[in-house]
């Protein structure tokens, strides 16, 4: 009998001790959820802090004036076309993201409420550059009409092709007139 009250009471202490490790074990496993929900949260939150920082620099970057600006390049219109025609990489590599001049016979050009995109087309193959001009320089470019001989800067954001046109679009931003030379009419 006494063998069997010990046989009970150390029976009865294992199961108490196996219900207080379950016990223990599970408050572990909840405190470790809990601190890596935690962890995950602010994870997120920081990412999207630096996302909002980061928006908000690139909405409100600002670009020294073009016409303050030396170009690095200058070149003819349909010069310029043509490069990006034979070899747009290699075009691209070269004339992104540069201040590039243009010289050249304006083609077309579009205004609309704000902003005045003045066009370079080659009249064989359609593909064009395009410039839009700077907020303070739109006045200049108001002027301007189709035929006019012009010399214009502006930052080359390079080459997309249509394959629905068959034409290079090399596209300028921040632009501004350089020089309207005079036409002489005969």
């Amino acid at each position: 009998m006494l063998f069997e009250n010990s046989k009970k009471q150390i029976q009865s202490i294992n199961i108490e001790y196996l219900h207080s490790f379950n016990y223990l074990s599970m408050t572990e496993k909840t405190a470790n959820k809990k601190g890596w929900v935690k962890k995950a949260l602010i994870a997120l939150l920081s990412i999207f802090l630096l996302g909002v920082v980061s928006f908000w620099y690139i909405l409100n970057e600002n670009f020294k004036d073009t016409a303050l600006t030396e170009s690095t390049f200058t070149v003819n219109a349909q010069e310029l076309i043509n490069a990006f025609q034979t070899n747009d990489s290699l075009a691209n590599a070269t004339y992104q993201e540069q201040l590039i001049t243009v010289h050249g016979r304006i083609t077309e050009t579009e205004a609309a409420d704000t902003t005045v995109n003045i066009k370079f087309v080659d009249p064989i193959t359609d593909s064009y550059l395009i410039f839009a001009f700077q907020a303070q320089h739109i006045s200049d470019a108001k002027i301007l009409e189709a035929g006019d001989s012009v010399a214009i800067k502006g930052s080359c954001s390079g080459n997309i092709y249509s394959q629905l046109r068959k034409a290079n679009m090399i596209s300028f931003k921040r632009a501004v007139l350089v020089e309207k030379f005079r036409n002489f009419k005969q």
